[in-house]
């Protein structure tokens, strides 16, 4: 009873996610074929049992075009050194579905990080753990939005439709004879006297 319950509410483990049938076999290229995150895109994609394939027209492609990470000063100390930063991490990607458009999302995400000047070397090593778990935590975000991409392809379909419903309209020829005629009367007028 339980278990008809969850899975009639749409329940869904955290990560699992409804992917929709346009990508259940895509491509993947990417900016930087062996960076770390098209290696975790790869395989987050494969726990989901999306067969990765070699780029053609037919296949869905998800394209990684960027990926960069910065620091913000939030706030100082006395002396004026940095004590609060803002790491953002942002991933741009482009999802082509042949037939049904292209779609480019951005993933933004950012963390406040308490900056100590008299533990320089561990700070750093901390940063690079930061921007780490920003970049799975974008990996994430990208699936989560996959598994919402079949509102954005209906939206184009609806889009596409009245596009060529308009067309259609237009190419309609021109009606040889007026459907409306317009008739002109004339009203003698008296002089006033």
């Amino acid at each position: 009873m339980v278990s008809l319950t969850i899975a009639s509410c749409g329940f869904a483990l955290r990560g699992s996610y409804n992917l929709p049938d346009e990508v259940d076999k895509v491509s993947l290229t990417s900016f930087d074929p062996y960076g770390e995150l098209t290696r975790q895109m790869r395989n987050a994609l494969r726990q989901h049992n999306v067969q990765m394939v070699s780029p053609s027209d037919d296949v869905a492609n998800i394209e990684l075009l960027s990926e960069s990470d910065s620091a913000q000063t939030l706030s100082l100390y006395q002396n004026s050194r940095v004590a609060e930063k803002e790491f953002r991490y942002v991933a741009r990607y482009r999802v082509t579905v042949p037939g049904k458009g292209s779609y480019t999302y951005n993933t933004t995400l950012s963390r406040n990080f308490l900056d100590n000047p008299l533990t320089a070397l561990a700070k750093s090593v901390e940063q690079n753990k930061l921007v780490a778990e920003m970049r799975t935590e974008a990996t994430r975000q990208i699936m989560r939005q996959l598994s919402q991409l079949k509102g954005d392809i209906a939206a184009f379909e609806r889009q596409q439709a009245e596009q060529a419903a308009l067309e259609q309209l237009e190419q309609r020829e021109a009606p040889t004879e007026p459907n409306v005629i317009i008739e002109t009367r004339q009203t003698e007028t008296q002089p006033a006297q």
